[in-house]
């Protein structure tokens, strides 16, 4: 640095310094600060009554900085997203929610809804839109220009032949674009975030509580026309206003206090219809989806939320029926079958007024599951629709499992002739340990993502990672949904396997190996982390494991001759397993070490309260938080706090025993099913440290 650059920054310091008498030795202090000092700078101009005409030109892109307190800490930041603020416009107790370039005003009270830890959710959606906005509005001949998108990259997810698949994938855009203005034929519109777009798309947010998600969309989805954000709460509306007049977005974003069915309802009409709705209900969506299918327009987007996962997973497979029309079950597939299971749903009552239903992606993340669908109009096609679902046959000893068609259809020539389908194609027993069959379904049978549209969304969210703070996740989801198997419903897991026959779990790249080496197809699943979805029949993968038991043995004096482990180990496998790794067993978002699966950001994380009108929570529900947050870390080693539960299959009391298979913890959880016959229970079991056998065998 020059010795005239060394004067002139010391007089510009002294300038500030003494225009600002009062914190002159803070300020000086603060000089090496960086950030600090900008943001003290700012705070004193705005008390400057003839130059608060300068900041307050920002536009929509910088409405965010209009709060003045920031919070420089970014791991904190990053966490919660809240700063207090001494605004004049902030009611007392208010403070400022930021999340992408939103800033929203928030109650302290709990009486609107907001929770934090799905951002991941909205960021996900505005990706989405951004996408399905870039390929509506190029058939009406608008261009959307997202920021930060010039320089874009290209994400191989593969090597070789299925790298080049990808790039051309993610290119193809691009050269579709280049053609279109080579040939200068067509005149576009060009669309930018925050602006109104005549030709643009209708959004619809039905259940908006604060309008973080719809303030969202105006400030980062380009291309839209008008953006709609309901919610029965008067609360709510109020403050769905505030933030729209907050943010600079009321020129796009309109409040609406109303029954989001009614609105949705009131829409059927072609022209009055919405190109996107977006349903995030706290719980099930399942009042709104008949509304929902009738009001999204012709080839429209449906984003919906359901976080009722214990319905949905099998805790209450009558309540899931009666809300979804489909039986759920308590099974390690629970978390695919649930997207299956609301993709059913919408595709039956869609099916009612002749539509039918696409979907782009379905995922299933933290405490809640996510589904994008297109909808459609076409009588022929709803004709399908039977042979679309599924029942599902679930062995309650292995956890083998079966599909069921509801319908077929033949082709006859020119014509296509549907009917019933044949079955069932199980008998009453499981063919492996000859347990029963749960029956379970329908479910949604056939694929669940768009891959090519999948593809598209994550070379634009790779291709621009500071547009979401949450980019990371999103492409090692997204990377994972192209590597599943589009045409294999459902998956075992790997540790269940192994589990029921009591033997050690093999390593997962070398299972993998083996089916790959057995002529089968293999790969992972978003919903689970050790999955294995793969093509291949239950027998086979009982011979993989049987062949992994004969070079790690059980015990097999232990084993109940009725148990499914003795009866799936005393037969012999007919297929040799070879578990030498190959390349291909590793998927390439393994190897490039994406995020995949997230841990838990925060304590008591999950689900949060409901809004209610007087705000705050109940303090049972704090209570029962922190009596259960971290309980399976936490191993039980005194006897007087087991549970004294009466044993599912003898009906009989057992305190205080632990099983002698299953040693340890699994043992103390296992204890109440210990007492009785060996033929009935499958265990043995111990009484204060003596091992005993149960009276009658």
């Amino acid at each position: 640095m020059s010795p005239r650059t060394i004067l002139q920054v010391s007089f510009r310091c002294i300038g500030l310094s003494l225009a600002f008498p009062k914190k002159r030795i803070s300020f000086l202090q603060s000089l090496t600060t960086g950030q600090s000092v900008f943001r003290t700078f700012r705070m004193d101009r705005k008390k400057e009554p003839e130059e608060s005409q300068d900041t307050s030109s920002a536009g929509a892109d910088s409405a965010p900085t209009a709060v003045p307190v920031e919070d420089t800490n970014p791991s904190s930041s990053t966490e919660s997203g809240q700063t207090s603020s001494t605004e004049p416009g902030l009611l007392p107790g208010e403070t400022v929610v930021r999340e992408g370039k939103a800033a929203i005003l928030f109650p302290s009270a709990n009486e609107v809804f907001y929770n934090p830890v799905q951002e991941f959710n909205r960021d996900l959606t505005c990706a989405v839109i951004t996408e399905f906005a870039r390929e509506q509005l190029a058939q009406r001949g608008v261009r959307i220009l997202v920021p930060g998108e010039r320089d874009r990259v290209v994400v191989r997810l593969s090597e070789e032949k299925n790298g080049t698949e990808h790039q051309e994938a993610s290119e193809q855009p691009e050269k579709e674009q280049q053609h279109e203005e080579e040939g200068g034929k067509k005149e576009y519109i060009t669309a930018s975030v925050g602006e109104r777009c005549e030709q643009g798309l209708r959004v619809l947010e039905g259940l908006a509580a604060s309008g973080l998600r719809s303030v969202r969309f105006a400030l980062e989805v380009p291309g839209l026309k008008s953006i709609t954000a309901n919610d029965y709460s008067a609360k709510a509306a109020a403050l769905i206003a505030r933030n729209a007049q907050h943010n600079n977005v009321s020129h796009i974003l309109q409040a609406s206090q109303r029954d989001a069915s009614m609105v949705m309802y009131e829409a059927r009409g072609k022209k009055e219809r919405y190109d996107v709705i977006d349903l995030d209900p706290y719980g099930s969506p399942s009042p709104f989806l008949d509304a929902a299918v009738q009001a999204v327009s012709e080839g429209g987007l449906l984003c919906i939320t359901c976080t009722d996962m214990a319905v949905m997973a099998g805790n209450s497979g009558e309540t899931c029926y009666s809300k979804y029309g489909s039986m759920s079950i308590k099974s390690k597939y629970c978390h695919e079958m649930a997207l299956r299971i609301i993709l059913h749903s919408l595709d039956q009552r869609a099916a009612v007024y002749q539509r039918y239903i696409e979907p782009l992606l379905s995922v299933s993340v933290d405490f809640y599951i996510r589904v994008f669908v297109r909808v459609k109009t076409g009588q022929a096609v709803v004709k399908n629709s039977a042979s679309k679902h599924a029942l599902l046959y679930n062995c309650v000893g292995c956890g083998a499992f079966h599909l069921q068609r509801m319908g077929k259809k033949m082709s006859q020539g020119k014509h296509m002739k549907y009917s019933a389908a044949t079955g069932p194609p199980v008998g009453p027993n499981c063919e492996h340990c000859r347990q029963r069959h749960q029956l379970g379904g329908p479910i949604w049978a056939e694929p669940i993502h768009d891959i090519t549209f999948v593809q598209k969304v994550l070379g634009a969210v790779s291709g621009n990672p500071t547009r979401f703070r949450t980019s990371k996740r999103i492409e090692g989801v997204l990377s994972m949904v192209t590597e599943e198997l589009r045409d294999v419903p459902l998956y075992y897991v790997l540790d269940h396997l192994s589990s029921t026959v009591h033997c050690n779990t093999p390593p997962m790249l070398q299972f993998r190996s083996a089916l790959l080496h057995a002529g089968y197809r293999v790969s992972l699943s978003h919903a689970c982390k050790n999955a294995v979805k793969t093509n291949a029949p239950a027998g086979v993968l009982w011979d993989l494991i049987r062949c992994w038991e004969k070079s790690n043995p059980v015990k097999r004096e232990r084993l109940s001759e009725t148990s499914p482990a003795h009866r799936i180990l005393s037969a012999e496998p007919t297929l040799q397993a070879c578990f030498e790794i190959r390349e291909d067993a590793n998927p390439q978002s393994r190897k490039r070490h994406l995020t995949r699966f997230q841990e838990n950001p925060q304590a008591n994380w999950g689900p949060k309260a409901r809004a209610k009108a007087g705000g705050g929570i109940s303090s049972e529900l704090e209570d029962k938080r922190k009596q259960f947050q971290g309980k399976r870390k936490k191993p039980i080693t005194d006897s007087s706090q087991l549970k004294s539960l009466p044993c599912k299959k003898l009906r009989k009391f057992s305190v205080g025993r632990r099983c002698a298979v299953l040693e340890g913890e699994q043992g103390l959880e296992h204890h109440t099913l210990c007492e009785g016959s060996v033929d009935i229970c499958g265990c043995v079991w111990w009484s204060e440290g003596q091992q005993q056998t149960p009276s009658g065998n």
